[in-house]
């Protein structure tokens, strides 16, 4: 009889389990579906979604629209209009949006940590209190680099401007080359920066991992991109939108596991420069997939230092609770 009751409750919770997921496929159904436009920028923080592009444009019928883009900026007004639905950016990035929509975008999930590294001939540099005196080529004046290396040298005793000269450029390419060529010295970059620098200049090493140093003096994740969402989007959409959730999820894990075929697909795509780039890059990147609770904590803590550094790094205030989606 024991037997007997065992076999029907296991049935039971088959029973309901395949009830369940009819009804998930339900709500699914292709005719609920919308297409999705998607924005991701090319390097770290669209990394991850390299494996779910590539399924999908082998798809007959997908409901993405990707869009890769080589900066930011040219994901702004389309998240301000609201012709991209879902977009990789930076944090920062993320927070400043929201003020300026007041309150039209939601994060939906962090994809990566730090992927700030500072390369340098100098052997003895092996702190950040060793900049004392140095000069340092550095790219994302007014974003999350320029934030984050202020901070670093601050809790290391150092004034910015005063103590160490900080060079900034453009682009992240324009400072690589001249780093390449031996221009510049000390260069903070971020990957895949970094591995092309290497690989053309062997006198240059990477001397510290800022996502380390950050951890140091604060410790706490040093949170650098993230997914957002139009809320309206959320709000229509959101049995679509978890979906997403979960597939950008497996893309993550995809990339991580699986680095040399992700390597070759992000070559393919133009993401990253090179095959051989990405492949020494990637491990570097700091991909995650953080939601929910755990994002909200790890977000705010890192706004926190921003807006005490400067509140326009993250537009002017700290993001209100309902800019933090909970699936």
């Amino acid at each position: 009889m024991k037997k007997k009751g065992i076999l029907l409750f296991l049935a039971l919770v088959m029973m309901s389990t395949v009830l369940f997921v009819g009804c998930g496929q339900k709500k699914l159904a292709e005719e609920d579906m919308v297409t999705m436009h998607v924005a991701a920028l090319k390097g770290p923080t669209g990394v991850g979604l390299a494996h779910l592009m590539q399924t999908e444009q082998a798809k007959e019928k997908s409901f993405y629209q990707f869009t890769l883009a080589g900066a930011p900026d040219e994901i702004v007004s389309n998240v301000a209009n609201g012709s991209i639905d879902i977009a990789a950016v930076p944090t920062n990035l993320a927070a400043t949006l929201y003020q300026k929509t007041a309150g039209k975008v939601q994060m939906i999930a962090i994809n990566t940590y730090g992927t700030l590294y500072l390369l340098a001939k100098d052997d003895t540099i092996t702190s950040m209190a060793d900049l004392k005196g140095k000069t340092i080529g550095a790219t994302g004046q007014g974003a999350n680099p320029e934030y984050i290396l202020n901070d670093l040298l601050v809790k290391n005793g150092l004034q910015p401007g005063i103590d160490v000269t900080i060079q900034y450029y453009t682009e992240h390419a324009e400072l690589a080359a001249l780093a390449a060529a031996g221009k510049v010295d000390i260069a903070m970059l971020p990957e895949p920066n970094v591995t092309a620098v290497l690989q053309k200049n062997a006198d240059l090493k990477i001397v510290l991992d800022l996502t380390k140093e950050w951890k140091k003096v604060n410790d706490q994740d040093l949170v650098m991109g993230c997914f957002i969402v139009s809320k309206q989007f959320a709000a229509d959409h959101k049995e679509q939108l978890d979906l997403f959730l979960e597939e950008a999820k497996k893309s993550i894990a995809y990339a991580q596991k699986n680095v040399d075929d992700t390597a070759k697909i992000c070559a393919q795509l133009g993401m990253i420069p090179s095959e051989e780039v990405a492949k020494a890059a990637i491990p570097n990147c700091n991909l995650v997939f953080v939601t929910g609770k755990n994002m909200q904590k790890a977000a705010e803590s890192y706004f926190a230092i921003l807006n005490e550094a400067n509140p326009q790094s993250i537009g002017g205030a700290m993001p209100d609770a309902d800019f933090y989606y909970q699936p």
